[in-house]
């Protein structure tokens, strides 16, 4: 069984109420994992979800804990919680650079997909900051060092430009809109397989013995709208995606 480990794809949200002299405060927990999951294992896969505020403690820090696992998709969280390991920002104990170990892990024939986001690439206000990392050295898009988003509240729709690679194969040739997306560039070995608005959209790569994948819009709301998730295209798209990243087609 293919074995997925989906990092990132939740957040916590506070809000701030003021009532006259008083005030008080809430939170709230949410993700966006659904989507995605479900396709996948209706298709027969397994997925594991690290939530965003476990990456720090929890992320794989060995070749062997990546290995449990055919494709890892990096989805809305930023390089430093994957870098930062609580041993070393609460203890200043030195801990493993985890976005070398995975460009290895990638090298030694992982699949690697990153999805967009706000803190995805290099993101907003530039703090995903993934530019210039090993991440970024085996991925299919070299990254802005600014803030790379690109936000299409008009709508914009995807367009198939190799419609012969597996993925894509079969898929019309143009998609439902989606509402922003992470700006990026395609270096010369990479295949670029989509587009939106012009730019990049979604592009594989060979990395060494491995597989990378670059999405440059969400998998979910807010930039994937319901329209997207709900075209029947979705489950075919990311599930061929995963499957090619995990070398099975």
């Amino acid at each position: 069984m293919t074995r997925v480990l989906v990092a990132g794809e939740s957040w916590i949200s506070e809000s701030t109420h003021y009532k006259g002299f008083d005030s008080f405060t809430t939170t709230t927990y949410h993700t966006g994992i659904e989507p995605l999951r479900d396709a996948l294992v209706s298709d027969g896969m397994e997925v594991d979800h690290l939530p965003a505020h476990d990456v720090p403690g929890l992320f794989p820090a060995t070749l062997d804990e990546l290995s449990a696992y055919d494709v890892v998709v990096l989805s809305d969280i930023g390089a430093n919680s994957i870098l930062l390991h609580p041993d070393t920002w609460l203890h200043s104990r030195k801990s493993v650079n985890r976005l070398d170990l995975l460009a290895r892990w990638v090298e030694q024939g992982g699949g690697l997909a990153m999805a967009g986001g706000y803190l995805s690439f290099q993101g907003f206000e530039a703090k995903a900051a993934f530019r210039g990392t090993a991440v970024e050295r085996v991925l299919p898009a070299r990254m802005s060092p600014y803030d790379d988003r690109v936000e299409t509240p008009q709508g914009v729709p995807g367009a198939v430009t190799d419609p012969g690679h597996v993925i894509v194969a079969g898929l019309p040739a143009t998609w439902p809109d989606l509402l922003g997306y992470n700006r990026f560039e395609v270096p010369q070995d990479a295949a670029l397989l989509a587009t939106v608005g012009g730019d990049p959209l979604l592009a594989v790569r060979e990395a060494e013995a491995g597989r990378t994948l670059a999405w440059a819009s969400d998998i979910a709301p807010h930039w994937c709208p319901e329209e997207f998730v709900s075209w029947d295209g979705y489950r075919t798209l990311f599930t061929r995606a995963v499957r090619w990243l995990a070398k099975e087609i």
